[in-house]
């Protein structure tokens, strides 16, 4: 079931979702490399493919091997105060930005989110339309650290986590960095499957070795299979319309 336009849909895939069974190996010195950076810059990265399933699981596991409660994500902040509901009593889900259909928000992040106890949640992306990639980049790193939530892991598209200048411009991650050394990024390693980004989409990659662990370019969680998440997702024109634009 790769996408739901029900709020009943989304809540039973909610309740579906198994966050039980992924239990990831771990090197020990990419554990420590990670721990390092929450020391030394107060802020881990984490780089995704938007729409994948096992996203989530990823987070939680990291969330539970650093001993993290503090947590930031590129949703809109706007969405703060309806993700406050439904973490205190499952309301809130029905604002159409949860439905945009990108890939950020999927069910599984709902159901993870609400077993991570004392869990304090920093949501950074600002919305605005920009042409100016790099200008969004750098908005997003600023309320970040605006946020002031920390040791905190920090999950974005896998473009906006990078810790240098790239063609597209200067990502949230290089921002950060510049703000604090020793920051490190983590970078979701995916081999062969299927995403969610307003579409299905597949990924015939080669297999890649599986868990946390350190590699030449920086620190990668690999995932050798992984499939579609279950993404919230209405059409345009009802978006649309139901955002008033």
């Amino acid at each position: 079931m790769p996408s739901v336009d029900t709020l009943d849909g989304l809540l039973r895939a909610i309740a579906e979702f198994d966050i039980d069974h992924y239990e990831p190996a771990v090197e020990p010195a990419a554990l420590d490399r990670a721990r390092r950076s929450l020391d030394e810059a107060g802020l881990l990265l984490l780089g995704e493919v938007h729409g994948v399933r096992e996203n989530p699981l990823v987070i939680f596991a990291l969330m539970r091997l650093l001993g993290l409660t503090n947590l930031a994500l590129e949703w809109p902040e706007n969405l703060k105060p309806l993700l406050d509901a439904y973490l205190d009593d499952g309301s809130g889900l029905d604002h159409p930005l949860w439905w945009l259909g990108d890939g950020r928000v999927t069910a599984g992040h709902l159901a993870v989110l609400r077993k991570i106890e004392g869990l304090r949640v920093t949501l950074f992306d600002g919305g605005s339309l920009t042409d100016d990639w790099s200008q969004r980049d750098a908005a997003m790193a600023e309320r970040v650290l605006a946020a002031r939530a920390e040791p905190a892991l920090v999950v974005a598209g896998n473009a906006h986590t990078l810790t240098s200048p790239t063609d597209l411009g200067m990502p949230m991650g290089a921002c950060l960095a510049a703000a604090r050394p020793g920051l490190e990024s983590v970078r979701i390693d995916y081999g062969a499957g299927s995403f969610y980004n307003f579409e299905p989409r597949d990924v015939k990659g080669p297999s890649e070795e599986a868990g946390l662990r350190v590699a030449e370019d920086g620190l990668v969680v690999g995932l050798p299979a992984f499939g579609e998440a279950t993404v919230p997702h209405l059409p345009f024109e009802l978006l649309r319309e139901r955002l008033g634009r």
